[in-house]
């Protein structure tokens, strides 16, 4: 009972650490990138003309509409230069405050002060280039390689370059950290020779309205040609191995709690050879195979089912205690959070109860069945 108790408890405190994580992940990204984005459904970029702007403007439940320009990008910082992802964003982007309250802030945020124009960097890329945000005397070089003939000797031509001042950095999460730049719409517009042309736009919700239902207002305004992602669809990949990974844990427990279980057999089998006498009475007294097999297999649910509650009870007091004081720390001062996210669900609770169960039935009927070998004929 023990046994099955201590692997249950673990099950389900393993399985609430893996809604906590993705509920962490959902939390950043949803908060960090758009909660609907749309993009072009062939080629890389698309005219953003009068027309477009109105027709999406007006539909109901868009609150801000973000235009973005996002291409690699050489920079460089005094002696130091990495690749990255400028993404150009128009004014209204910190609007939409996308960095929420799990990012890391060093600095002003802002894109533009007057006629100045400044970036705001990853902290990773910050390290890399060993940057300090507010010096306006070092400004951060950036450039662009051209499409160009084969054939130009002019080494000038290859490459287009602009040099701006750093306002700020940030840290949301590893993936934007250590690669993305921002910058205003117009820098990138002009670095990059986009004259109209957008890769995409973001798009913020008003107060009140279902994300799926002007989702699919969108879609249906713009028709083919676009494609209208959601905070969830633009990162499927990730949920969906995020949702894998926890199945193979899942199956790896349920293994394990099978192997725990097995001492139900031995404790049923050995049950079976001791109370042999005791069964051949209750055969003489009129007891029927069923009646036999139905003792056995109720003991094995006893053992079962108690260690079962005893460690489903104990898995959800470590959980709440995890939520409450926090009994593990993640270890990292650097981490969006102090302690390991869970989250407690009651699907996890009666999957493992029934996996349980399920197991318990199997294990327990082959000493059931040995047990109705012990007639009364033999010992009486």
């Amino acid at each position: 009972m023990l046994i099955v108790a201590l692997c249950t408890a673990s099950l389900v405190i393993v399985l609430s650490v893996f809604n906590g994580l993705g509920d962490l992940i959902s939390s950043l990204y949803s908060t960090f990138d758009p909660q609907i984005k749309i993009e072009v459904a062939k080629g890389k970029s698309f005219i953003y003309d009068n027309d477009l702007k109105k027709t999406i403007s007006a539909i109901e439940g868009v609150d801000i509409v973000t235009e973005v320009i996002e291409d690699y990008a050489y920079v460089r910082f005094r002696q130091s230069d990495m690749v990255v992802t400028m993404k150009g964003v128009s004014e209204n982007f910190l609007d939409q405050e996308r960095f929420g309250e799990h990012a890391w802030i060093n600095g002003e945020l802002k894109l533009k002060k007057g006629d100045i124009n400044y970036a705001i960097v990853g902290r990773g890329v910050q390290y890399m280039l060993s940057i300090v945000p507010g010096d306006d005397l070092n400004p951060l070089q950036i450039y662009h390689v051209k499409n160009v003939k084969s054939g130009s000797l002019d080494p000038s031509k290859l490459y287009s370059r602009n040099n701006i001042l750093v306002s700020s950095s940030f840290a949301v999460e590893k993936q934007y950290d250590e690669n993305y730049i921002f910058v205003p719409l117009e820098f990138a517009e002009k670095l990059l020779k986009y004259n109209g042309r957008r890769t995409a736009l973001e798009i913020k919700i008003a107060d009140g309205y279902e994300i799926a239902e002007v989702q699919r207002k969108v879609k249906n305004m713009l028709g083919d040609s676009f494609i209208v992602r959601n905070n969830r669809e633009q990162h499927a990949d990730l949920y969906k191995l995020l949702n894998l990974e926890k199945f193979f844990v899942f199956l790896a427990f349920v293994m394990i709690l099978a192997v725990g279980s097995i001492n139900i057999f031995f404790a049923l089998t050995m049950l079976a050879i001791d109370k042999r006498k005791d069964v051949s009475i209750l055969y003489s007294m009129g007891a029927t195979d069923n009646l036999i097999k139905k003792i056995f297999i109720g003991e094995g649910a006893i053992i079962s089912l108690g260690g079962a509650s005893i460690g489903l009870f104990l898995g959800a007091l470590i959980c709440w205690l995890q939520q409450t004081i926090g009994l593990v720390s993640i270890g990292m001062e650097t981490s969006v959070m102090e302690y390991y996210p869970v989250k407690m669900k009651i699907t996890d609770f009666l999957v493992t109860a029934l996996s349980l169960t399920f197991i318990t039935l199997i294990i327990s009927y082959r000493p059931a069945k040995m047990a109705t070998k012990y007639n009364s004929i033999k010992y009486l």
